[in-house]
């Protein structure tokens, strides 16, 4: 996996993470959606990552 990819995807999932505490904090539903959804994509991102990986090996 290249590093760079797996490296921004990690920050796409931590940036969902801190979406999602604010929203949580502050009461704002579509921000703590809009969190998850980071995490969720960011995550999604790596997986397909490892998927290519396993066919490359």
């Amino acid at each position: 996996m290249s590093t760079e990819k797996k490296t921004d995807n990690k920050i796409q999932e931590y940036k969902g993470k801190v979406k999602e505490s604010v929203g949580k904090a502050v009461g704002n539903e579509s921000l703590e959606a809009e969190g998850k959804k980071d995490q969720t994509a960011g995550s999604l991102k790596n997986a397909g990552e490892k998927v290519k990986d396993a066919f490359r090996d």
